[in-house]
């Protein structure tokens, strides 16, 4: 199983950005992409990873940090295998590594945040945020 993150780049506070997160071979695995949650986390310089949404495997489930609640949209294509994190009114907090993941948790309202419940995880994409 892969899963690559794309879309980051520099952008003006006030601005947006649409980050993908395009997964293969979960076929290899016995179950499908729809089967896995998939959560979206950053790593701030100088800070702890931290979960900023998550949605489940049918995308009816959705769950959002309480800093980019309003602003950041998280969504999936299953039939394309993709998970998108529509990021709007960015500020220069935002600016991070993002890195998307997935993972089989049932109880994802409660269990996003964990990034131990996650079993594949992307290299990052890096959103700077200028002011």
């Amino acid at each position: 199983v892969q899963l690559q993150a794309s879309g980051g780049g520099l952008v003006q506070a006030g601005g947006s950005l649409r980050l993908s997160c395009i997964a293969s071979g979960f076929s290899d695995s016995g179950l499908t992409f729809s089967d896995y949650a998939v959560g979206w986390f950053r790593q701030r310089p100088g800070k702890e990873r931290e979960a900023v949404a998550a949605v489940t495997g049918s995308g009816d489930g959705t769950y959002y940090t309480d800093s980019v609640k309003g602003r950041f949209t998280i969504s999936r294509d299953n039939a394309k295998e993709t998970v998108y994190l529509q990021m709007n009114r960015l500020k220069p907090e935002d600016t991070a590594v993002y890195y998307c993941a997935a993972g089989l948790i049932p109880l994802l309202y409660s269990d996003y945040e964990r990034d131990y419940e996650y079993d594949y995880w992307g290299k990052g994409t890096l959103v700077t945020v200028s002011r």
